[in-house]
């Protein structure tokens, strides 16, 4: 199944509001309406998987665009599980991202379990200017309980001012590899978080299971590795909290 969906958010009379909703099955976009979404300055839009999906086949793609001075939190709102199927192309899932001077994307889907035999690529890109911010979360289970893992390839490219940020890969699926003391070290779950905004770089700081470095070009990426998904989401909480902490303990100039 193929789809192609866009997402873009305008500024307007202070609050952050939809102006282009399209989506197709097996995706769908449900903003948060009444009175909670009418008092928030920020729009919120959930991501619903209106079928099975990820299946091996489906290609499915998002454009979101926000604009000057707005603010999107893109939410989940159920685990994606990426299933194997009977056709031999692998499914895949991209996020192309724009976000524009003083503008902010909050992206946090729910976790995505990769099930054995599927073989599951997903891309998030995301162009920042000078004074836009990012925060993006990405947990990963690698299999349901008591399965192998199937095949995962997960590609990140933020850039800021033209300027790479972070470009990443991450794999799952190889046995050797997930066991790796510098990789999975024998847990299910992988989670990461990447965070760009104003705030000033910190130490790089690490914690059980988790760590956070900072990134050459503004910013921070925090990592976490976890028997399950609640406590990979502690984890990278904690880890960029500690952020914050790090930064708050540093002598006064």
């Amino acid at each position: 199944m193929r789809a192609r969906a866009a997402l873009t958010v305008e500024r307007r009379g202070g609050r952050t509001v939809v102006s282009t909703l399209r989506a197709q099955a097996p995706l769908a976009l449900v903003p948060r309406r009444g009175a909670a979404g009418a008092a928030s300055p920020e729009a919120v839009v959930h991501l619903v998987g209106s079928a099975s999906t990820p299946l091996v086949g489906d290609d499915v793609e998002l454009v979101v665009t926000v604009g000057p001075g707005a603010a999107l939190v893109l939410t989940g709102v159920a685990a994606a599980v990426a299933l194997p199927g009977s056709g031999s192309r692998g499914s895949r899932t991209v996020l192309r991202c724009r976000v524009a001077e003083g503008g902010s994307l909050d992206y946090r889907p729910e976790p995505t379990v990769v099930t054995a035999r599927a073989d599951h690529h997903t891309v998030l890109e995301a162009e920042l200017a000078p004074t836009a911010s990012l925060r993006a979360r990405d947990v990963l289970v690698a299999g349901r309980l008591g399965e192998r893992c199937g095949r995962y390839r997960g590609t990140v490219r933020v850039t800021r001012d033209g300027h790479p940020v972070l470009v990443q890969t991450q794999e799952l699926g190889d046995p050797l590899l997930d066991g790796s003391p510098a990789h999975l070290a024998g847990h299910r779950v992988l989670g990461t978080e990447i965070v760009v905004d104003e705030h000033p770089a910190p130490e790089p700081a690490a914690g059980e299971g988790w760590s956070l470095s900072p990134l050459a070009a503004g910013g921070v990426l925090a990592t976490a590795v976890a028997h399950d998904a609640v406590t990979a989401g502690r984890r990278l909480a904690e880890a960029t909290g500690a952020r914050h902490r790090v930064a708050s303990q540093r002598p006064a100039a």
